[in-house]
């Protein structure tokens, strides 16, 4: 069994959304250990966005279902997007109920050393047709589902109502197209809005 990480390192460094907290991590020397002190946004490097993300009433990460974030998924091939995703995008991959839906976009290739405004993002009408599919869970190859700055907000509003979960901060760069299973677990931070996880494939 190979195991691929996906998840983005946790340092000094780490790019961030704009206006997110930069990571800071103290190490504190004990006589006989060390320790460290960290701080940092629930959505820093590679994340899960809870409901309460964006509805105040939503759950938090503590109460995601785990069966959701570990099983089966697909990683689709969108490196010939230069902008957005849309719903004809998943159409042709016959996207099915109660999939999990990972996409490798041109955001991998550009690496993750520094934070571009051009990201690929989801479209609005694709997350439209991904919650009617009821597909179980979203990953993407960077930091925010939706357009840096844009007023459409249904990649989060859409799947995030319906119960979908997204993952976001994914680096696919070494990973091919295909069938995996997935692994991608929370700190289980009560009533929070999201969480850093370490995503793995299979």
């Amino acid at each position: 069994m190979k195991v691929i990480d996906i998840s983005l390192s946790l340092h000094k460094n780490t790019i961030i959304y704009p206006g997110n907290p930069e990571v800071n991590i103290k190490t504190i020397k004990g006589k006989t250990s060390t320790h460290s002190e960290i701080a940092m946004g629930s959505h820093t490097g590679t994340h899960m966005d809870a409901p309460k993300h964006i509805f105040e009433n939503g759950d938090g990460v503590d109460k995601i279902d785990l069966n959701k974030v570990i099983g089966e998924c697909r990683v689709l091939d969108m490196t010939r997007l230069k902008e957005v995703i849309s719903a004809d995008d998943f159409k042709k991959e016959m996207v099915k109920k109660g999939e999990r839906i990972l996409v490798k976009t041109r955001n991998s290739k550009r690496g993750f050393k520094k934070f571009y405004d051009d990201y690929v993002y989801l479209g609005g009408e694709a997350a439209e047709f991904l919650a009617q599919k009821k597909i179980s869970l979203f990953g993407i190859d960077y930091l925010s589902v939706k357009k840096r700055g844009g007023p459409d907000n249904r990649p989060h509003t859409k799947l995030l109502k319906n119960g979908i979960v997204i993952f976001e901060g994914l680096d696919l760069s070494k990973v091919k197209p295909g069938k995996y299973f997935f692994v991608g677990l929370p700190l289980k931070l009560m009533g929070l809005d999201g969480s850093p996880v370490r995503a793995i494939l299979l």
